[in-house]
């Protein structure tokens, strides 16, 4: 779950005013009212149960056992924070923000250091606070308001029915006639009960006017609690961000040595062999014309001007894997389209230019790269006739991303194996904290789309091919 920003909150808020915010306000006292009275219930079963757990583990802390019941009135608390959660749902306002329970970066953790982290995060002890102290104080004070305000309103509006079967005796000892009594000015003339009806209704006016106004402060009190306790601090995204940080470094440095070995096992196969053989009919033909042998060394030298050619072709394919010049003279779009129409299959391209000004230049060498496997994987694994390559901008985000999708027309079918083809472009785009998605049903087609934030810090350097 995300973290709702303040900023978030307010524009969330209900914008409307007068008698439409009135009403907003009506439609939402039911359940505000349900949440505070299963609020108060949910708060009386958590002291009991919290309290009891963890003072028996801290006056058994002597003891070995006493730990393993404070780790566990922890993780008791955890769900008693989590129902006060989703219990707040009721009221309309915005849900808080899921916690970073797992706050370290590093798992390389033994068992003990495992199952104590309870111990060591802050929000399990926020919400045995809440649980055990707050929440029951702040429950009690507003369920008590809430059942005043809605018995009021509903007792005063309803008097003049249901008190007219209440058993009255002789009038004396009735308050209706003190208050007569006291303010002839007024009620003089009129009986107790019509009195007491007159103040019921009064009074059942009132606060039912008042009830939606007062549901809702007593909900956005509890909620605010709430939200400093149980939601998300500001050191739990700085958090997730170095762990996401470890992960795209991880998987950068992984692509990146599976792209050194790649490139390592091309150049031996390739230019070394045909630099082999280069050098073998240098010295064949060096014993050739040695020996007078002029028309051998003529055919080794035609032999050896193939090889050295081959070699230079060789080098110059595997020069542009490292860095494309196409890519570093003209940018990502042109280098895209070079692609495209290089491809054994028609392309049709859908390109913002604006890319090569907002994409760095590690970032368009990946994705330069990406889109030329999944063009070529189009080709021969999909059995495509036709593909479609679409590359734009989302600036309303923060940061903004690049989206870049591959479709093509082809059999379908595809999916991630562990270290090849997709799965290791996978790798290679989350060395840039980005996502890679697949969505190829039986039958085609094959959508695949990466998606980049652009403002991210890259921790590390991409793969180089």
């Amino acid at each position: 779950m995300t973290a709702m920003t303040t900023e978030q909150i307010r524009t969330e808020a209900p914008t409307r005013t007068g008698w439409a915010a009135y009403g907003r306000e009506w439609k939402l006292v039911p359940g505000r009212a349900l949440y505070l009275i299963l609020a108060f219930a949910l708060a009386m079963t958590a002291v009991s149960v919290l309290a009891g757990l963890f003072w028996t583990g801290v006056g058994l802390l002597i003891l070995i056992v006493g730990l393993p019941i404070i780790m566990l009135s922890l993780f008791v608390a955890r769900g008693f924070g989590l129902a006060d959660r989703y219990l707040l749902l009721l009221t309309g306002l915005p849900e808080i923000a899921e916690p970073e329970w797992d706050r370290e970066v590093t798992r390389s953790e033994g068992f003990w250091a495992t199952i104590s982290r309870p111990l060591r995060n802050g929000h399990y002890w926020t919400y045995l606070l809440h649980g055990m102290i707050v929440s029951p104080i702040v429950s009690t004070v507003t369920f008590a308001l809430t059942t005043v305000w809605l018995s009021v309103s509903l007792g005063g509006l309803t008097f003049w029915f249901w008190g007219a079967f209440i058993p009255r005796g002789d009038g004396t000892g009735e308050w209706g006639q003190y208050v007569s009594a006291a303010m002839p000015w007024l009620f003089g003339g009129w009986s107790s009960f019509t009195v007491e009806v007159t103040l019921y209704l009064i009074a059942g006016v009132i606060f039912a006017v008042t009830l939606p106004w007062v549901m809702s402060g007593l909900a956005r009190f509890q909620y605010l609690i709430a939200r400093g306790l149980l939601g998300r601090w500001a050191s739990d995204d700085l958090a997730a961000e170095a762990r996401a940080e470890a992960a795209a470094r991880t998987s950068a440095v992984q692509a990146e040595s599976a792209g050194l070995r790649r490139l390592e096992r091309d150049i031996h196969d390739g230019p070394q062999q045909r630099l082999v053989r280069l050098q073998l009919d240098l010295a064949a033909l060096e014993r050739r014309a040695a020996a007078g042998d002029t028309e051998a060394a003529a055919e080794l030298a035609r032999e050896a001007q193939g090889h050295a050619k081959a070699a230079l072709d060789e080098l110059r394919a595997l020069s542009s894997g490292v860095a494309p010049p196409l890519l570093q003279d003209r940018g990502l779009a042109a280098a895209l389209a070079g692609v495209a129409a290089a491809s054994a299959l028609p392309v049709s391209l859908d390109i913002d230019p604006a890319v090569d000004a907002a994409v760095p230049a590690e970032v368009a060498r990946t994705v330069y790269f990406v889109i030329a496997e999944l063009i070529t994987n189009a080709v021969k694994h999909a059995g495509a006739s036709a593909a479609t390559l679409k590359v734009s901008l989302r600036p309303g985000e923060t940061p903004p991303m690049l989206d870049v999708w591959v479709v093509d027309n082809g059999r379908g079918g595809a999916h991630m194996v562990p270290g090849h083809g997709l799965e290791g472009l996978r790798d290679r785009i989350a060395g840039l904290r980005g996502v890679l998605v697949v969505d190829s049903p039986l039958g085609g087609p094959t959508a695949v789309g990466v998606h980049i934030p652009l403002a991210s810090t890259i921790a590390a350097a991409p793969a180089t091919a």
